[in-house]
């Protein structure tokens, strides 16, 4: 089957590369940094855990035999892959029509610009801020449920996998406060990038001496515009590193499903 999403590895994702070059983080750390850090996330008590599963998981026979007869697999993985595809779709589609307003209707939509002087920028910025948070919730609420039913399906699918679903189990319970405490500064980092716009779009008014015209700001090349162009680049590359660990989940189901051998005596009853 082909994949679902392209590879990336973690310090070098499109979400950090683009919070990297919109100068709100600093430029990408190499990998051995990141390494360093994840060790400083994790507890002692849950590293010992971490480290019983995955020595367990290790020590299992390398054959992944599958525990249901092959066609059953196959069923249980392409519906599987029909359900990361329709959430993962549909995740896409609400953040891209929520920036459109020709492709109808949308439960999210991008505030309306105020296009007014003087300009307050805290006040200006909160809708956004306020949008960005609502995908955030719409992709966590989409994305938690997605990836438990992916690894109900690799527990079910041979003794392998299932210590590779609790594997995931554990590292999301020890991460994903920490996830969410970093990915939530991600709409309050963003204020830094809307006031230097408008600061880079004041200053080019100053230095040709024009007059500043607000409905100018959302047309193409305008600071609003570009801001605008940049939150849904952002929101599309989070939702791809939310998805990542999923990704990888499925992309092993398919490997092992696919490989499994035929011959009915070398599957395990």
């Amino acid at each position: 089957m082909t994949r679902v999403l392209p590879r990336t590895n973690f310090h070098s994702s499109q979400f950090i590369r683009c919070l990297a070059d919109l100068s709100i983080v600093d430029t990408v750390e190499p990998a051995n940094a990141f390494a360093e850090k994840l060790s400083l996330w994790i507890p002692f008590t849950d590293a010992i855990s971490l480290s019983a599963l995955h020595n367990d998981s290790c020590a299992s026979t390398p054959v992944m035999n599958l525990t249901a007869q092959p066609s059953a697999q196959s069923d249980a993985c392409v519906a599987l892959n029909a359900e990361f595809t329709k959430a993962q779709t549909t995740l896409i589609n609400s953040i891209t029509k929520s920036f459109s307003h020709s492709s109808g209707k949308s439960h999210l939509e991008l505030p309306k610009p105020v296009l007014v002087l003087p300009m307050e920028l805290a006040a200006a910025y909160l809708p956004y801020r306020h949008f960005y948070e609502a995908h955030q919730r719409d992709m966590e609420m989409r994305i938690l449920p997605l990836r438990v039913n992916v690894r109900e399906a690799l527990a079910n699918a041979s003794p392998t996998l299932k210590k590779l679903a609790e594997l995931d189990a554990a590292f999301e319970r020890i991460m994903r406060e920490r996830e969410s405490k970093l990915l939530a500064k991600v709409p309050l980092l963003l204020k830094k990038r809307f006031e230097e716009l408008f600061k880079e779009h004041q200053q080019r008014l100053s230095d040709t001496q024009q007059t500043d015209n607000p409905t100018t700001w959302i047309k193409a090349g305008g600071w609003l515009a570009r801001f605008c162009d940049e939150l849904k680049a952002l929101l599309l590359a989070e939702l791809e590193l939310r998805l990542q660990t999923t990704v990888g989940l499925v992309e092993t189901l398919n490997e092992v499903v696919n490989e499994a051998p035929t011959d009915s005596n070398n599957i395990e009853k």
